[in-house]
């Protein structure tokens, strides 16, 4: 039998999930076993807001929330690249704000507003206005980079709905496309802030 990495890490999520289950099947009002909480300690089953849904998870303290939405919530859009907060592939929204979330620990967005980019689709199946620009314009090659360029630009089309080309392409300048094609890229966000505003009006 072949292992993927994607299942490997699902693996040892899973593992590390029933190995500590125990503790929240006898939790009660008074200590576990004798044992009080440490004093800063986080709660490892926690509440999230993503895409409109509640979801409870299970989260470890250092746990990021882009292996919260990929390995435990299977909303696989948010791409890991460089996991080190400099590609911008895993961008998701967090109270309309772009964030790295292979760089934001799950357990500190509990009240926020996460939206990944799967959640950008209307109820109908509709796509949002910036994603039907880059389908129109075929504005990717390889297209790993593409979800986090189309959560930054949507983020920052919330602040400025009527970007020049050049405002456009600062705001989405924490993000890289691993084929270099930024011109045909810039050109469908560009689309997608047209559509997006012919969409409110």
């Amino acid at each position: 039998m072949s292992y993927s990495r994607r299942n490997f890490i699902k693996g040892v999520i899973a593992g590390g999930a029933v190995a500590t289950s125990a503790g929240y099947l006898f939790r009660g009002s008074g200590p576990l076993f004798g044992q009080t909480s440490a004093p800063g300690s986080v709660e490892r089953l926690v509440t999230l807001n993503v895409n409109g849904q509640t979801r409870r998870v299970d989260v470890l303290k250092q746990e990021t929330l882009a292996m919260t939405l990929r390995y435990k919530l299977g909303l696989t859009g948010t791409k890991l690249g460089c996991d080190r907060a400099e590609c911008g592939a895993c961008t998701v929204l967090v109270d309309d704000v772009p964030r790295y979330s292979c760089s934001v620990l799950t357990h500190t967005v509990r009240g926020g507003r996460i939206v990944t980019i799967e959640g950008l689709a209307r109820a109908n199946g509709a796509l949002h206005p910036v994603q039907q620009a880059v389908v129109d314009e075929q504005g990717f090659q390889c297209a790993f980079c593409l979800p986090g360029f189309v959560m930054a630009a949507v983020g920052f089309l919330k602040t400025n709905a009527t970007p020049t080309r050049e405002q456009l392409a600062h705001g989405i300048s924490g993000n890289l496309c691993r084929c270099q094609d930024y011109d045909k890229i810039l050109t469908s966000l560009m689309r997608g802030a047209e559509y997006l505003r012919r969409s409110t009006t």
